[in-house]
């Protein structure tokens, strides 16, 4: 009996101590304890109730008001009413939804409400630059259903807006920072990570190379439609990535406020990139971009011999060598004062300088318009010097080739005018190599060590 007695009051005590605990929140008091290990936080859990559920609301309100961002004017205005829109520009195409969707993965179908009984579908192809050859990129369905749509049951609830773009063009990191990185970020920075990324073609070289990236601009893995083939259901929907132009975030464009130096200091952060600017380096160091195919320095020891003679620490970086390593050649080219190379991709590795740094453009026969519009006009934006070497025709192996009197190499745009651009560019991309005239080069080097060394503070 006294067993009983005390089992009793044992648990009466233990349910009057549990609405105590109760209670004390609605008096106004916080409290945390343990159970069973557990850290517990009453004020937390409901004193915390309203705070929780307007949070709920402004996140709701903040990726909306961040999604309108990403159309403008008449597509604006139709996304209000609709709820959905698209921005089609010269060069993109993306859509947005901010009604719940559903995304089959294992055929790429995007089902979105229409609000009405009509049905309506289209389909784009989730990659930037809409010029380039997108046979590569798959495309993706977008329906949207009207009132008596039978649709595919969700497998998967999400509390965040998805992002799908392809990264079906990679292995030139070019066309990955341009194509697919800066987009990337245009698109998504302004939800504070708070995105989910739906990678379509994806390539796991690409996901590991740029991770470090991809893990900033949003706080989960990368969903891969085709080892996660089922229905996902979100909230809101951006399908496709906004771009602006060759390597460059405008800042007056979609969704605005991003520009180069946003961009530069985003990647510092995302690398630990240990130097701002130039006066910052040390010493004066030149790195040296070596290509082992085409468009190939023919007497590279002489260069840097000369560039040594100069002043110049040299470091030599072969073309695939680091290619795989961004986090280590990002800091690499950061710990340099110049960047040289001949036109080429890795030439995109200037994003990483410090500020007043200085990037030499070699530039091949044929190649100087081109050159200039994808390199020099982006290495000004970033706060980067900008030398050119244009070459003399002497310095070019297609004088051997085709001849000194060759229009090839005395009117190379004839070459393009006449054949087309594929034809010609595989005789200025694919056949040109260099050999670079010592003594006239010799005078962009020397300008190019004034200028990192009368940086201020140096």
């Amino acid at each position: 009996m006294k067993m009983e007695k005390d089992q009793k009051k044992k648990h009466v005590f233990r349910l009057n101590t549990f609405i105590l605990l109760l209670s004390l929140p609605l008096l106004g008091f916080g409290l945390d304890f343990s159970v069973f290990g557990q850290r517990i936080s009453l004020s937390k859990h409901f004193s915390g109730g309203k705070t929780a559920v307007k949070e709920t609301v402004d996140g709701k309100e903040f990726i909306k008001f961040h999604l309108s961002r990403l159309v403008r004017g008449e597509d604006r205005k139709k996304l209000d009413e609709t709820g959905f829109a698209c921005d089609t520009a010269i060069h993109s195409v993306h859509c947005v939804s901010t009604k719940p969707v559903r995304i089959d993965t294992r055929n790429m179908t995007v089902y979105m409400p229409s609000g009405s009984d009509v049905q309506n579908e289209t389909s784009i192809r989730p990659y930037a630059r809409q010029e380039d050859l997108l046979e590569q990129i798959s495309p993706v369905r977008m329906i949207l259903y009207g009132n008596n749509t039978d649709l595919p049951p969700c497998e998967f609830h999400h509390c965040l807006p998805a992002v799908v773009f392809s990264s079906g063009s990679t292995g030139n990191m070019f066309h990955e920072i341009n194509d697919i990185i800066i987009p990337l970020y245009i698109t998504t920075k302004q939800f504070g990570s708070r995105v989910l990324l739906v990678v379509e073609d994806y390539k796991p070289s690409f996901v590991a190379k740029y991770r470090a990236i991809l893990s900033r601009l949003s706080y989960h893995e990368p969903i891969n439609p085709a080892t996660n083939a089922t229905v996902h259901c979100f909230p809101s929907t951006v399908v496709g990535l906004k771009y602006h132009d060759n390597l460059a975030l405008n800042a007056s464009d979609i969704p605005g406020g991003y520009g180069m130096p946003a961009f530069r200091n985003f990647l510092r952060t995302t690398f630990s990139l240990r130097y701002t600017y130039v006066s910052q380096v040390p010493r004066p160091r030149l790195v040296l971009l070596s290509r082992t195919g085409t468009r190939r320095f023919l007497n590279e020891d002489k260069m840097i011999d000369m560039i040594k003679d100069v002043g110049f620490q040299v470091l030599v970086v072969k073309r695939l060598k680091l290619a795989s390593n961004i986090e280590k050649l990002s800091r690499l080219i950061n710990s340099c004062s110049v960047l040289l190379g001949i036109h080429g991709a890795g030439l995109t590795n200037d994003i990483f300088l410090p500020t007043g740094a200085v990037m030499i453009q070699v530039e091949p026969l044929g190649l100087e318009w081109v050159s200039n519009k994808y390199f020099g006009n982006t290495a000004r934006s970033m706060g980067v010097h900008y030398l050119r070497y244009r070459i003399d025709r002497d310095e070019s192996s297609l004088a051997k080739i085709y001849g000194r009197n060759s229009s090839v190499v005395t009117d190379p745009i004839s070459v393009f005018i006449q054949h087309g651009n594929r034809h010609a560019r595989t005789i200025f991309l694919d056949q040109q190599n260099v050999r670079i005239n010592l003594a006239r080069f010799r005078e962009t080097i020397v300008e190019a060590f004034s200028i990192v060394t009368d940086s201020p503070a140096r």
